[in-house]
């Protein structure tokens, strides 16, 4: 069986356990409201400024973020129009899928060896790394960075809701051992458990979600970015990078990471050295207790 038959099947059963859980199929309106305001070049920032202040929960989650030591401002912000003026348009979109994201990272019921927010909190800790990345190889796409880090291992929740009993099952094999490593591919284990993984998952519910082509790579190749060319390798490869920086960090999401050696071709891809790499290593551990942002709270 040829690995392209492996991707087609693989594609069409992630296709199918998308279509399955309906409440994750669309965002919140009011966040479909701020995308569309964004991508509407006769929007505003006003605009803007009107759909964010009509959510009291997302307007704080906001001034929160704005006014985190991730952004480094020089004084207290209290006002959402200034947040706006401060963050930008696309990352106020960014936070907005995020504070969405972070109502739909919620599971009732007891899971045993996993919890849910552990896994939100890596996605807010590889978001951040992304953007992290991204800004010191002075990227344009800070903005993708960040919501490609958030949005990669979101297929793991799909899975969850799809059929909590075989998920548990299946990360029941997995253990880690004395020396972080998990006993089998998880990504393997996927493929026998649900016939599909997380990354084809999770590039299905961003095609639904119609998020842009670079979101949707990444989502769907974190592992290997290599297998893409050109252009559209580089936010998975900034996704690839943090994904396996933020494992290291104290009680770390690993379960997907056979080992935390990065690719050997990331840094090439990216023009970086190690010396970089170490760089952003420090910037991540010393800012580590500040990324997730507590936003689903």
């Amino acid at each position: 069986m040829s690995d392209a038959h492996i991707d087609s099947n693989a594609h069409q059963t992630a296709q199918e356990i998308v279509g399955g859980i309906a409440h994750m199929s669309t965002l919140p309106e009011v966040t479909m409201q701020i995308i569309d305001i964004i991508e509407d070049p006769s929007s505003s920032a006003r605009d803007l400024h009107h759909v964010v202040s009509s959510d009291p929960a997302l307007s704080s989650r906001i001034l929160k973020v704005v006014n985190s030591s991730f952004y480094g401002m020089p004084r207290q912000i209290a006002s959402i129009n200034r947040s706006i003026s401060l963050l930008g348009l696309n990352a106020v979109k960014n936070l907005a899928i995020a504070a969405s994201l972070g109502h739909i990272f919620r599971f009732e019921g007891v899971l045993p060896h996993f919890e849910i927010r552990d896994l939100w909190n890596h996605s807010m800790e590889t978001a951040a790394a992304s953007c992290l990345v991204a800004r010191h190889i002075g990227s344009q796409s800070t903005d993708e960075a960040f919501l490609a880090g958030l949005l990669h291992d979101i297929g793991f929740l799909v899975e969850l809701q799809h059929d909590s009993e075989r998920f548990t099952s299946m990360i029941e094999q997995v253990v880690i051992d004395d020396e972080g490593h998990p006993s089998v591919d998880l990504l393997e284990l996927e493929l026998t458990t649900f016939n599909t993984n997380h990354q084809a998952i999770g590039a299905v519910l961003c095609e639904q979600w119609k998020f842009p082509r670079s979101l949707v790579s990444a989502t769907a190749h974190h592992h290997d970015p290599s297998v893409l060319d050109g252009d559209e390798s580089l936010v998975p490869w900034f996704v690839h990078l943090a994904d396996h920086l933020v494992a290291t960090l104290p009680e770390g999401f690993r379960l997907d990471l056979p080992d935390l050696a990065i690719n050997e071709g990331a840094l090439d891809a990216l023009g970086m050295t190690q010396g970089d790499f170490e760089t952003i290593c420090d910037q991540i551990n010393g800012t580590s207790d500040e990324i997730p942002f507590s936003l689903a709270a």
